[in-house]
């Protein structure tokens, strides 16, 4: 089990019984939609916070149109870049559903958390194998 970095997150202040409940009422009530947590990168100074963290996603929407949907919720510039990294690790294929993103990621709880960063966070202008700049 993987305990989480960041003390904040919704994984920190809930226990893994209730996260799952949670989901098991989500996925009964809209059996076509991802439950996902979409979280600050706790040292992100420059991406401004979302107003909120959990989100029901459509099985069909694509990754570029989730990435979409984001953007525009932190109102960026589309000179601003960001990183949205899944279970902190990496992003899968822009073209993927979330279906599919979900199936492969899911966490043991039952959501697909996301985190989300400006470059700054890796300290250097490449971006890492494991990110991808949405």
């Amino acid at each position: 089990i993987q305990t989480p970095k960041n003390k904040n997150s919704l994984k920190a202040r809930t226990k893994t019984t209730t996260r799952r409940q949670e989901v098991a009422g989500i996925r009964s009530k809209f059996p076509n939609k991802v439950p996902v947590i979409i979280e600050r990168y706790e040292r992100e100074k420059f991406l401004p916070p979302l107003d909120k963290t959990k989100f029901l996603v459509p099985h069909e929407l694509t990754m570029t149109q989730f990435v979409t949907v984001i953007r525009k919720r932190m109102a960026l510039l589309p000179s601003q870049a960001f990183y949205l990294l899944i279970n902190n690790s990496g992003l899968p294929s822009m073209s993927l559903t979330m279906a599919q993103v979900y199936k492969d990621h899911q966490d043991e709880d039952g959501f697909l958390y996301m985190t989300y960063a400006s470059q700054e966070m890796f300290g250097r202008r490449a971006a890492p194998r494991s990110a991808s700049v949405c």
